[in-house]
């Protein structure tokens, strides 16, 4: 399916020109890729509320929750929670009546100068999908392919801007929305194999529909309930039950292995 999608750039100034959207970044390990893109265009002041590396604040103030693996699910929803609950509190006088509010978090690594490996990381988005409303949340894992940790934070960033913009805009079509997360960004560079969706944005989503929406759009899902099921061939939605956890190959199915 061809998608007539807008540019990474366009949808950052989206985002920022829309005056209902307010959150903060905090990236450990991929630089500041995703803020970039919305410092990098105007209008940054009325979304961005704060940008940081969260790089050692599990182990000093705590103010990004417990000590773990930094490159863990774990880790990035403490983030997540922790962040959202912070710009809630801070806000909740002030702009709480008009803002829809976010948390967004990444936890990465982008390989290194020893060449041990490629770049993978947790990226993640805590949101009001309207003002006040309880936050819904969206979790997803990539792996990353490019050769020099450079380019890895460049994709990073896009799928990023990507998340962000889906989550707000695209989140009545959970399928479009998962496919979307690719946009400028090739299956050689990087690879989404686990999404998470969960919260009153996505409470009428349908899994087996958004599966089918999927392989329609090129893509092959397979559904995660407790553990992981690999498709089967022939008629792989009759192996499927109403999951939270989605994984997507581009190509080919391959059983993801196990939940971090």
């Amino acid at each position: 399916m061809v998608r007539n999608a807008p540019t990474t750039l366009q949808k950052a100034l989206a985002l920022n020109l829309d005056a209902t959207k307010y959150g903060t970044f905090a990236e450990v390990g991929g630089g500041q890729e995703v803020a970039r893109w919305f410092c990098s265009v105007c209008g940054a002041a009325g979304t961005v509320a704060q940008t940081f590396a969260a790089w050692d604040m599990p182990g000093g103030d705590g103010r990004s929750g417990p000590a773990k693996p930094y490159v863990s699910r774990q880790w990035l929803e403490a983030m997540l929670q922790q962040e959202f609950a912070r710009l809630r509190a801070r806000c909740d006088g002030v702009r709480g009546d008009t803002k829809c509010l976010f948390a967004c978090a990444d936890t990465a690594v982008t390989g290194s100068f020893q060449g041990t490996g490629h770049g993978r990381g947790w990226l993640g988005l805590r949101f009001q999908a309207r003002p006040r409303e309880e936050p819904s949340q969206m979790v997803l894992r990539a792996h990353l392919f490019d050769s020099t940790a450079t380019a890895a934070q460049e994709a990073l960033g896009v799928l990023g801007v990507n998340l962000i913009h889906g989550a707000f805009f695209r989140r009545d079509d959970p399928a479009e929305l998962i496919a979307s997360l690719m946009d400028e960004l090739s299956y050689e560079r990087i690879e989404i194999d686990m999404v998470k969706l969960s919260g009153p944005a996505f409470q009428n989503a349908d899994n087996r529909i958004m599966t089918l929406g999927l392989m329609e759009r090129g893509l092959q899902p397979v559904v995660i309930e407790e553990r992981v099921f690999s498709a089967r061939p022939g008629n792989p939605l009759s192996q499927y039950r109403q999951a939270s956890w989605i994984t997507c190959s581009w190509g080919t199915c391959r059983c993801a292995g196990q939940m971090l």
